[in-house]
């Protein structure tokens, strides 16, 4: 058995790695976030007419379908990291784009009919206190909504890597733990936040996967508590991590799914 270097950094959300470039977080999760947008805009209402806030934008995965559904003018959006706000400012410079923790939002109260918070809220320092903010911001009766993968039960996207990471270091702590990763949960943290008429269903996404190199290559890019982990191997140890990975995947072209957990309630 061999032991990775500081499995226990990868729950700690103040240590993730997301200051990367957007090319990076698109090529690891922008596969799975994006398809996951559409659906999760729908469960929150989103519909034109509406302004409305991406808390924790990244890239833009959902940004752009919220500007799809609005207009460039409706839509704000907010993320900590400098890298992946600048593709946001560049893509649409007419959005008011800003940098900023979901934990202290630099907008007046009830400025939105709608705030989202796409595969977030267990990477936020204080959940509640985030929530809290997101319902501060929002018209009364409008529409706070979370959504975050299944880890927990098993249906997130990175379930087969963490597995491949546990049969080879037993000391390996995957995402599971972190907040709404669990059925309930975000249902529980939208109570706590002081969310009225709150209600969770189960979102899905299909990806195909042409080649293993396709699926295994952005787990390298240091992106998120996967690519810290990887990236904290030597080249031994991430070489018998990726043939185990190989080894547990069916044959390519391959399609998986994932599943995330999502919650909304009235502000």
């Amino acid at each position: 058995m061999w032991i990775a270097a500081r499995p226990e950094v990868l729950v700690d959300s103040r240590t993730m790695s997301f200051d990367v470039g957007p090319e990076a977080y698109d090529r690891f999760m922008g596969r799975y976030s994006i398809p996951l947008a559409p659906s999760f805009a729908d469960f929150a209402g989103v519909v034109e007419g509406m302004r409305v806030l991406d808390v924790g934008c990244g890239p833009g995965a959902l940004t752009v379908e919220l500007v799809g559904r609005v207009g460039p003018t409706a839509v704000a959006a907010v993320d900590p990291s400098d890298s992946l706000l600048r593709a946001v400012q560049d893509r649409y410079p007419s959005s008011e784009v800003r940098k900023s923790t979901a934990e202290r939002l630099p907008f007046d109260d009830h400025a939105f009919d709608a705030t989202l918070a796409q595969l977030v809220v267990h990477f936020m320092d204080e959940p509640t206190v985030g929530l809290r903010e997101m319902a501060r911001v929002t018209v009364d009766d409008g529409i706070v909504a979370a959504c975050v993968w299944d880890h927990d039960g098993g249906g997130g996207p990175l379930k087969l890597f963490w597995e491949a990471a546990h049969s080879l270091d037993h000391s390996v702590r995957d995402e599971s733990g972190l907040a709404g990763a669990r059925q309930g949960q975000l249902v529980q943290l939208l109570r706590e936040a002081e969310l009225n008429d709150v209600e969770e269903t189960l979102l899905s996404v299909c990806v195909e996967h042409a080649r293993f190199d396709d699926w295994w290559e952005p787990y390298t890019l240091g992106v998120g508590p996967a690519g810290k982990y990887v990236q904290g191997l030597d080249a031994a140890q991430q070489a018998r991590l990726r043939d185990r990975c190989q080894d547990m995947l069916p044959t390519t072209p391959f399609t998986l799914t994932a599943r995330a957990w999502a919650a909304r309630g009235l502000a």
